[in-house]
């Protein structure tokens, strides 16, 4: 089955404690060079039959309506082509 994936951001102008949480305990864990964590969502829709422009513009419309708060966030919608590979 075609996965679409929805990943959910704050926007830019907003703040992020969670991704200041995660800064700052970086370099305490010993990591350095990372100039600044956003804490996102990434939903997985798996879908039925062919993903068309229509099948994208639903997936956006439920982004849009349940998955993220349009006031503080963007979403992004795209097709997951590949398998990965995770430890």
């Amino acid at each position: 089955m075609p996965r679409v994936v929805v990943d959910v951001m704050p926007k830019p102008e907003i703040l992020d404690p969670q991704g200041k949480a995660v800064l700052g305990a970086l370099p305490r864990l010993g990591f350095t060079g990372v100039a600044d964590v956003r804490q996102g969502k990434r939903f997985e829709l798996e879908v039925e039959g062919e993903v068309t422009d229509d099948v994208l513009a639903e997936v956006s419309r439920v982004a849009e309506t349940l998955l993220s708060n349009p006031v503080i966030e963007n979403f992004t919608v795209r097709v997951e082509e590949s398998v990965e590979v995770r430890a």
